[in-house]
């Protein structure tokens, strides 16, 4: 295991960047994504939504955005293609008329099923074991909680 250098003029290195590394592989999954998602229809952040609502069920836009770190003024827009698309269906809340509630269509139900094998193929595409998919998982989580907290 290399260890990271201790000067400040080492520490400006492009391979010294975690935030580089990060973003180098974000963009790797998302190729991968990219042509695993082709044959259900779906861009990444519209297979995102739709993992919040097959796991949670209807959910208010507020939340979803929440669960997802996205702004309304990304989420509107993929959220009125879903729609367009014929997966989802926006409704007022009879509650609160300023909130929207978004459900699963039968469609985007069914495409659940179709879905199922993304994630087993995205971890093989990894070439990580289990463990280490979890220990990473865990590390970012960490990572991510600190730069909400800094």
């Amino acid at each position: 295991m290399t260890t990271l250098p201790v000067s400040d003029a080492e520490l400006l290195r492009l391979d010294h960047q975690v935030c580089f590394s990060l973003h180098a592989a974000s963009r790797a999954f998302g190729n991968v994504y990219r042509d695993a998602l082709k044959e259900l229809g779906l861009t990444y952040p519209q297979y995102l939504v739709m993992l919040v609502l097959w796991e949670h069920g209807p959910e208010p836009v507020k939340s979803i955005g929440e669960r997802l770190r996205l702004d309304s003024g990304t989420l509107s827009p993929l959220l009125k293609r879903l729609e367009t698309a014929g997966l989802v269906h926006r409704e007022r809340s009879p509650e609160d008329e300023r909130s929207v509630i978004i459900r699963l269509t039968g469609a985007g139900e069914e495409l659940r099923e179709r879905a199922l094998p993304v994630p087993r193929r995205m971890m093989a595409a990894t070439g990580l074991t289990v463990d280490e998919l979890r220990t990473l998982r865990s590390l970012l989580g960490r990572v991510t909680g600190a730069l909400d907290e800094a």
